[in-house]
């Protein structure tokens, strides 16, 4: 059934959002920093590796040909200016707060544990590519992969953040879930290049996430969220230019 990959996912969040939670006050205060360092440093090594395997191909005589360079740039630039004039950030902090004043008015953490573990399910290759594989085909390999280590990675988070993790999981469904329901329609659309050029910069994107949790730079990656979506729409200009004029 489509969208079971997505379910999975958000049950496996909730769950190990959960357990982090309960954990939560038997961690002393400096292992929660220590382990939030740890988990800075694999974010940001799953951006690079993903990003480097997004650019680079092997050639011929084993070289390495870069890919998708000048696309992954505009991309990055063209929905950075989208994001910020529609200020999705803002946005998500304003939803953490209200979460936090509705269900949990003593978690004083929780809007950047809302957004921070939003960001990270919602970002990146698998979320993308699961996605559409669920709403294509009905495969969900890569989503049942997903869940089972957001589902790891939500102990450690909620164990740090708090319980506001455990409420990322619905902009999970929100995502996730509108791109399986919509995959069946954009299919013609979805060319392997187009599908690898969103991957690398949504990998681009965690690396950045990475980043900002290890305090070394502060980056507004919620607004930089349409850039994963810019090389499918310059596809789809492409496509109604060739249309109109032949």
């Amino acid at each position: 059934m489509h969208g079971t990959g997505t379910l999975v996912n958000i049950i496996a969040i909730i769950a190990g959002g959960a357990l982090g939670v309960f954990l939560k006050k038997g961690i002393p205060e400096r292992f929660k920093t220590t382990i939030m360092q740890a988990i800075g440093l694999s974010v940001v090594i799953v951006g690079i590796s993903g990003a480097l395997q997004g650019i680079f191909s092997v050639a011929e005589q084993g070289k390495l040909d870069r890919n998708y360079i000048t696309g992954m740039i505009l991309s990055l630039v063209i929905g950075s200016l989208l994001g910020e004039a529609i200020k999705i950030e803002d946005g998500l902090d304003r939803l953490g707060i209200w979460f936090q004043n509705r269900f949990a008015k003593k978690e004083s953490g929780f809007a950047k544990g809302f957004v921070t573990a939003s960001l990270v399910y919602c970002v990146g290759a698998m979320a993308i590519v699961g996605a559409l594989e669920d709403g294509l085909y009905g495969k969900t390999d890569i989503l049942f992969a997903k869940a089972m280590l957001d589902g790891i990675s939500a102990i450690v988070f909620s164990a740090t953040l708090g319980i506001g993790v455990v409420f990322s999981a619905l902009p999970v469904l929100a995502y996730q879930g509108s791109i399986t329901v919509l995959a069946g329609v954009l299919k013609p659309f979805l060319s392997d290049v187009v599908v690898s050029q969103m991957s690398l910069t949504g990998n681009v994107l965690i690396l950045a996430i990475g980043l900002s949790m290890l305090e070394i730079k502060k980056f507004r990656v919620g607004n930089m969220l349409p850039s994963i979506f810019i090389p499918f729409f310059y596809a789809l200009f492409l496509d109604l230019v060739r249309l109109i004029f032949g």
